[in-house]
This record gives C-alpha cells, structure tokens and sequence, in this order.
C-alpha cells in the first residue's frame, strides 16, 4: 500500500494559458499526449460514498470503473479510491468485458457500504505532467450523466491534482504557487449538478 498526497486547485478556465506557463516556467513537463477519461462510480442506495466524501469522513472510499474510450487498447478498470488520516492510495486492477459486465448488472459488494450499483459517469479531458515526485493533472471538458439517462451536466471548472508520495517535493512546488487550493469531487460535484437540472 502506498499512500500519496494529493492538492486540488481551482484555475478559472480563463486562466489555464497563464497555468500553462507557470509549469512551464517552474521545469514541469509534459509527460504525453491528453486522452479523455471515462469513469463509472458507484453507489449504494444510501448514497453513503457521497454523503462521507461531503462531511470529509475518514476513512471513505469511492468505487469506479474507469476506461479511455479513444485508447487503442480497450483496457478497463476497476478501481477503489481511499481516503484516510494517513493519506490517499488506490487500488487499480484490469477486468475483462464479461467481469465488467457482471458488475454493471449485479453490482459490487462492499464490506463497508454494502451493495452497490452503478450510479454516474463522468467524461474528461486530461493532460499529465510531471516534476521530480509531483504530478500535476489538467481535467477539462468535464460532463456528467446518470448511469443509463439520457441528462447531461456541463461543468466548467477546470480541475488541476497535484499529486506526489514526498510532502516535501510538493511544497517546494507551492512555494510559488499563486493558485487557490480546494476541496474537489467530479463524483460529488456531477451528482450536484445533475440534481439541479
């Protein structure tokens, strides 16, 4: 198990070329191109994973499958995301179609949360980058949709992680970092959106 630390950032699209440059200036590099990124949460009837990630509970988790729907190689995912006192690791382990499959019919059993099903997808565009320990990830043309309905939800915030497994690496990084830190959840921010429309 290896933990990380992870910083959320809120940049005003209007900003993002001026983002850009600041990376650029501060040597943190491309690492390759974008793709967009596709990921199925799910969710108990309780909707438990949503209301702990809203009070900042410790520990919690969330439950996703996670494709690249423009990749050549069709790789799928299934993936637990915990949040702890200790800091935040995932669990990331390629299935088959058929197991994929299994799960969007049946479901995943948790043994904190119980039974849980599909509950949102969410679809963005991402950018990587990389300096020393710290990776920095650019999410636009985020959207979000009810597992199988039709509603779709635009978000125009545009999500920046920096993520690193040396606390210290990163707050060399932040040091000059003339951005506004945030607490941030495409899976709780879809489900406020959704919810709205």
């Amino acid at each position: 198990m290896s933990f990380r630390i992870e910083k959320k950032l809120f940049i005003n699209p209007k900003n993002l070329f001026d983002f850009k440059k600041f990376l650029e200036k501060n040597k943190v590099v491309k690492l390759h191109n974008s793709r967009f990124v596709k990921s199925l949460y799910f969710e108990n009837k309780r909707n438990e994973m949503y209301l702990d990630s809203i009070e900042g509970i410790l520990p919690r988790k969330k439950i996703r499958i996670r494709t690249y729907p423009e990749s050549n190689n069709f790789n799928t995912y299934l993936e637990y995301k915990y949040s702890s006192i200790e800091g935040r690791y995932k669990e990331n382990n390629q299935i088959t179609e058929d197991k994929k499959n299994f799960f969007l019919s049946n479901g995943i059993f948790d043994k904190k949360y119980g039974l849980c099903k599909p509950k949102l997808e969410v679809m963005y565009k991402r950018e990587y980058y990389q300096k020393n320990d710290v990776r920095v990830t650019i999410d636009t043309d985020i959207s979000y949709k009810f597992y199988s309905k039709r509603k779709i939800a635009k978000d125009k915030i545009t999500a920046v992680e920096l993520k690193t497994k040396i606390s210290k690496d990163l707050d060399e990084l932040f040091e000059n970092f003339p951005f506004q830190e945030i607490r941030f959840s495409k899976y709780c921010n879809g489900l406020n959106l959704l919810n709205k429309i």
